[in-house]
């Protein structure tokens, strides 16, 4: 049986979301009105975006390594994570781009990033609820 995740461990979680989020409207916003600010707001997301997910990332790891790879779900959540921290990594490079060479790239890169940070979310936090895991 799997304990609970740490409070911590779910506000690390919680908080990729809206930052993750915050990316992607920010992308939205410049590939709407080519204002360069809402790119920078969006680089400056996208790098607290990244710490929170690394913590909650390392946390997993500790967890899985304390449980061992017998769970799924706990291996799931974490190769989630790392999916969307190598690919908030390679999106913080994009932006790093001159102004407009990044946009249609950058954007897809966040909408993806939204996506996979939103079932990391889900598989994490529904652990914290299941009295059995597979």
């Amino acid at each position: 049986m799997l304990k609970p995740f740490h409070p911590l461990n779910i506000v690390l979680l919680a908080g990729t979301i809206p930052l993750f989020l915050g990316v992607l409207l920010t992308d939205i916003a410049y590939f709407n009105t080519y204002e360069v600010q809402w790119k920078n707001f969006s680089s400056w997301l996208l790098v607290g975006g990244l710490v929170y997910c690394g913590f909650a990332m390392l946390w997993g790891l500790i967890d899985l390594a304390r449980i061992g790879w017998r769970v799924r779900l706990q291996a799931s959540y974490v190769l989630l994570l790392l999916a969307v921290w190598v690919l908030g990594f390679i999106n913080a490079l994009v932006h790093a781009a001159d102004a407009w060479a990044s946009m249609p790239t950058a954007l897809i890169l966040s909408a993806i990033i939204v996506v996979l940070v939103l079932a990391a979310s889900w598989l994490g936090l529904s652990r914290s609820r299941t009295p059995e895991a597979a």
